[in-house]
This record gives structure tokens, sequence and C-alpha cells, in this order.
């Protein structure tokens, strides 16, 4: 019996050095590495696979050169987001709600997570928005994003943030996903009463107030984002009856002066502590997934060559409402004979060119400057795609710059302290006074200087950017939501000990053009 046992045993052993052998014979590669005393297992290959017929493929099977390690988690303490669930008739946006099934919303508008529809690929005899051979849009990153879709795109950016809690005692600040501009907007002016369009708003800050993870800070420790301007928001109630103006009264209703409120421009002559909303930058166009699509764009924008002295796209207003836009289009009829300026008249096709996001950077990105002049309000979102295209903005009201309105993005956080030159400020009235012209002012600039100041612009993208907030992003660069993320839970942080939140000085000595 034993004699069988080392019998079988022996052909055991002779089969496993066999296949032993043959594993051997057969890859060319080792099933074990030493390395500083230690073992490294690989899956073997064979060269003659074929889909190593791709260098990185070879890159990343090759024991030679490891996979980097994962960078190590970030550290939530202190960074903890509750995200409060709102009850059914509060989500603005779901599929028969009012907002959704009015003729006049936006949230038909809100696809792709807010992002909006995809811009296809303008090759291929594609040209159904009217883009031409200037066109510099790539084929991936971007959509036609309307202008209030902050809402849908913070909400569905925040579900993928890193350090949320289910606890709202545990959480550093509390955000609430009430989307009060695309609430308002089927019913912002005209024939609606105060009742319309303070009722569902009213009716959420009511519920809201209610509820006991408010009374733990009286509410100072929730934020919320309102993607039309501050002033949308401050109607004061109507005296008998009256609805009057447009807009509703979110900004000045109790519950709210507790709460921080992230709105696209704010009311920069309100003195603090009575200050509690903040202006964040529009969403533009381009949503990036990896950080080396924002570095490609930066080069792109970079590269590009610029005809154009300055450019504008907007519209005339009705009898000369906006007298410095009707200044602006007697500037670029002017310059006509020196093709120094570029325009795109939004009156003109019912507004069509305007409405193409390749039509819109093509002029952009092919201008050194480009005019922002009040509109409804100080702040537009054309600052915001002047900026994506690496063009220098011109501003001609202080409450319109970045400095005075998105006083957390525009600071460079890796700058030293040392503010560059990155914008124009001429003043309106001198203009309209004639003791100023727009084209004369801006050719003073030399090309170095023009160079240094676009040089600031692109370098400002991602912080003006809003990634993709669909998917986990590749790479190590902060956007406009992080740098918001950040702001908020500082603020919030300060708030809880009690500490002064007066407004940040302004810094002397930044350089402003007045054409003198």
């Amino acid at each position: 019996m034993e004699a069988n046992h080392t019998k079988y045993l022996l052909y055991v052993l002779f089969f496993l050095g066999s296949w032993l052998l043959t594993c051997l014979l057969h890859f060319r590669q080792p099933l074990f590495h030493l390395s500083d005393g230690g073992v490294k297992i690989f899956l073997p290959f064979s060269h003659n696979v074929s889909f190593l017929s791709s260098p990185a493929a070879v890159v990343a099977n090759d024991w030679r050169s490891p996979p980097p390690p994962p960078p190590p988690p970030l550290s939530c303490d202190g960074r903890y987001v509750h995200i409060v669930d709102l009850p059914p008739e509060f989500h603005v946006c779901a599929e028969g709600s009012p907002a959704f099934t009015s003729e006049h919303g936006i949230c038909h508008l809100m696809s792709n997570a807010g992002l909006g529809a995809v811009l296809l690929p303008a090759a291929a005899g594609n040209r159904s928005d009217g883009a031409d051979a200037c066109d510099i849009i790539p084929n991936t990153g971007w959509y036609n994003t309307n202008q209030y879709a902050l809402e849908v795109i913070f909400h569905h950016r925040m579900r993928l943030y890193d350090c949320l809690t289910d606890d709202p005692a545990a959480a550093a600040a509390v955000y609430v996903p009430y989307y009060a501009a695309n609430e308002l907007q089927p019913h912002t002016c005209g024939l609606f009463n105060a009742t319309v369009r303070d009722g569902a708003t009213g009716a959420m800050l009511r519920w809201l107030s209610s509820r006991p993870a408010w009374a733990v800070h009286g509410g100072r420790d929730h934020f919320m984002v309102a993607s039309k301007t501050s002033w949308m928001f401050r109607r004061s109630p109507p005296h008998d009856g009256d609805a009057g103006g447009c807009g509703n009264g979110l900004m000045v209703r109790p519950e709210t002066r507790n709460m921080t409120v992230l709105t696209y421009e704010t009311v920069i002559w309100e003195q603090p502590p009575r200050r509690r909303d903040f202006a964040v930058p529009y969403p533009s166009y381009f949503h990036p997934s990896s950080a080396g699509e924002v570095a490609g764009w930066q080069a792109r924008a970079g590269a590009a060559v610029r005809p154009w002295l300055f450019a504008f796209a907007g519209a005339r207003r009705p009898n000369g409402t906006l007298a410095i836009r009707d200044r602006i289009f007697d500037a670029c009829d002017a310059a006509a004979p020196r093709q120094t300026c570029g325009v795109l008249d939004c009156a003109a096709d019912g507004g069509a060119a305007c409405r193409s996001p390749r039509r819109l950077m093509a002029l952009f990105a092919s201008s050194r400057f480009c005019l922002q002049p009040l509109g409804d309000s100080f702040m537009r979102r054309s600052s915001v795609d002047a900026v994506m295209a690496g063009c220098i903005p011109v501003f001609f009201h202080e409450a319109s710059t970045f400095e005075k309105q998105y006083q957390w993005h525009e600071r460079d956080p890796d700058g030293g302290g040392r503010r560059r030159r990155y914008f124009v400020l001429i003043d309106q009235d001198e203009v309209l006074q004639g003791k100023v012209g727009i084209e004369e002012a801006l050719s003073r600039y030399t090309d170095e200087e023009v160079a240094d100041m676009r040089e600031e612009v692109i370098k400002m993208i991602p912080r003006f950017l809003y990634k993709d907030p669909r998917v986990r992003f590749a790479g190590d660069m902060r956007d406009a939501f992080d740098i918001i993320v950040d702001e908020v839970i500082e603020r919030i942080r300060r708030i809880k000990k009690g500490e002064d939140l007066g407004r940040k000085g302004d810094n002397d000595g930044d350089v402003v053009a007045d054409g003198s």
C-alpha cells in the first residue's frame, strides 16, 4: 500500500514539475521579482499578445514601471457636509412639478445633471448652430449650459463630495438642495402676484426652520445656491396687495438672514454683518472630466490667433435705456475700416448667434479684449465666458468686476500675495461724456502688457469652471465648486466661533485703465 502511495506521489510531483517547466519556457517575464527584500507578484504575459502593440499597455503591465501609488485619502475632519432630504413637494425640477411642466420654465434645459446638451463635433459638416471656420471648441467636455443651471450642477457635484454625512450634528455645514431660481423662473415678473412668487419658497423655508437640525444653530450652518442675481430675491413685501416689480422675497425673509446664500451677484454696498449672500461664477460651457482636458484647453486658448482688438456679444436696449451699449456698437461701427472689433448682435435673427456656444467662444477666442457692460444687473455670464476663452474682460462699472463680486475665485492662491493685472476698468460715464474712446483706451496697451494679462486670465480658468458633476474627476485640480465649499465651511466655522465676519479689506494699488 505504501509503495502505491509513493508511486502516486512521484506521478504528481513529475506532473507539477513538467507544468512549471512549460510555463517558464512559454512566458518571457518572471512570475516573481525580488526587490528590496520583498516579493512583487505580476501577471505574466506573452509579447505575442496583440493588445501589447500599444506602448501604454506595455508600460501598464511591465514590472519595471509600476503604476504610481494612489494619493493618500483626504481627511474629512472639519469638512463634513450634510445634505437636507427635502420632501417631494420641494423637488422643483422633478418630472410633474409646476416648474418642470411650465412652458416658461427652464427645467427641461437641465439635462446631463444640469450641463445641458452635448456640443456635437463641428466636423463632418455639423454646422447647425452657425459655427464657422474659426470654431475653436474641442469635441469633448463642452455643453450648451443654461446660465441658470448652477443649482442643478452644484447639487449633483455635492452628491459626489468626498465628505458627506447623514448626521447633521456631525456636519461642518448643511446644504439645502432647493432650486430657488428654477422655481421662480416661470413667474418671475408680469401678471403673477406676490402669493405665487413667494408661495413655494416660503413654504420650503417654514418647513426647513421647523427641523431639529435648524434649531441647533438657528440655521447659521445652512447654505444654499440660488442661481440668479441677489436683486431677484430682494423684493420687499408688497403694500395693499400690489405685486410690483419682479422676483420674490427670498433674501428678505427672517430664515435666510441666518443662512449663507450663493448667488450670481451680490449687493456689494451692504455692510456686514447684514451681508449673507455671496457671489459665485456663472457656469460657462466647459465642464471637463480630467485635469488633462483643462490643460489642453488652456494651451489652445493661449495659442489662439486674436485678430480683433476688442469684441462684444450683446444687444442694444430699447429707447437707449442702457446708453453704454449704444456707445459700444458705435465704437464697433467706427472700427470697421480697421477691422479691430468683432461683434455678435444678440438682437439679430432672434438672438440665434448669441445662443450658439461655438460662435460665442470663437469670437472671444479671436479677441484680445472682451467688453462687459452692464445688463439687467452688474454681472454678466459673458464675463465668465470671456475668462474661459482667455479674453481679457473690460468692465465699465466697479460693481461688475471680479474683485468686487467673485472675491473667492479671482484671487490666485499661488500668487504669493502679488496681484497682477488681468482686467480693464473703463468708467462708463467718461465714455458717455465723450472723454474716453473705447478703442483708443484699449489700443494703448502694448503687446507685452496684453500677453501678461491674457496669461493671468488663462490661469484663472480652473477657478471659474465647474467640473463634470457626473463623474469622478481625473487629476488634482480645484474648480469653482471646490473653492465655494471650502469658503462656505470656513465662513460657517467662524460663525460658530462668534468671529466678526466683516468684508475682507480691498487691496490698494490695483491697476485700472480709464483711458487717461
